[in-house]
């Protein structure tokens, strides 16, 4: 029988979500409908019914939050964050999650790197604060650089980290400052510096990026950021943002129908979806 699913959001020209769970859906030979639902936040209320006669579905801005007043549930990951990106509907019960987490982290995993090492993130907004948290509740030695007016937005999500895990090892630093002789086992970028059309542009100087054994971006446009240039040019593990999104679209196949998948199967659908955006934003 089809299964239809949708992702609910207000922009939605240039998502990549409905050819990551084509892929994904093809590779377990499922049939199943999976459409753009765009709405305000105003008209949100009014297309519950519809969203809850789906199997289930995905949740990106602005509803992230708006959603869970319209559900039954919430997964842990979904409490952590009080945000939703994902809704399984099992028979007629709604419970929500957030795979934004998990795709950061199967991310990290599939690099062969370890959170719980010396980790230097770079901002602390929005997915910033998800890395820094589940950096932290893995164990790592964080520090977390933004600009100085950022400075209290980083110790405010410190708190958070401390609530949950009290011996979390948590520094915050000037972006400026960060000392050339420091060694980091893992850089995360979690800032817009580099995306598409200002992909110029690179989060921090060279001699940080030498000092560090790999490198996370969390842009995916363009797929190979300043960034990620200079860490593979000077032979760092690397990956970038795709590899999240696509992450996080496998664990919601996973709550919907008990799905796995392999990582040569992920990446291969890593690979597929970049060299489409990247055909979609060539650069020169």
């Amino acid at each position: 029988m089809k299964r239809k699913y949708a992702l609910l959001g207000e922009t939605l020209k240039h998502t990549m979500s409905p050819p990551i769970h084509k892929a994904l859906f093809d590779l377990k030979g499922r049939e199943f409908e999976y459409e753009i639902v765009e709405v305000t936040p105003d008209e949100l209320s009014g297309k519950v019914g519809y969203l809850n006669s789906l199997a289930g579905y995905n949740i990106t801005i602005p509803h992230k939050m708006g959603i869970i007043a319209h559900i039954d549930k919430l997964d842990d990951t979904a409490k952590r964050y009080n945000s939703v990106n994902c809704v399984d509907n099992k028979d007629g019960v709604l419970t929500g999650y957030n795979t934004d987490c998990v795709g950061f982290l199967e991310s990290i995993r599939a690099m062969k790197v370890h959170l719980d090492r010396k980790v230097l993130l770079i901002g602390c907004g929005g997915v910033g604060r998800m890395m820094a948290i589940e950096a932290a509740l893995a164990g790592a030695d964080l520090n977390i650089a933004v600009l100085e007016s950022d400075i209290p937005l980083a110790e405010k999500a410190a708190e958070e980290i401390r609530e949950m895990k009290p011996d979390a090892a948590i520094s915050i630093i000037d972006i400026r400052k960060i000392g050339a002789t420091a060694h980091f086992d893992l850089l995360l970028n979690a800032t817009p510096v580099g995306m598409y059309p200002k992909i110029n542009g690179c989060p921090v100087p060279d001699e940080v990026i030498a000092a560090s054994d790999a490198v996370f971006d969390v842009i995916y446009n363009p797929g190979e950021t300043q960034l990620l240039k200079k860490a593979k040019a000077m032979g760092k593990k690397c990956s970038g943002g795709m590899a999240m999104l696509v992450w996080q679209a496998v664990k919601a196949h996973e709550i919907w129908d008990d799905d796995s998948y392999s990582d040569d199967e992920v990446r291969a659908i890593i690979d597929e979806m970049q060299a489409q955006v990247d055909k979609d934003f060539p650069v020169a």
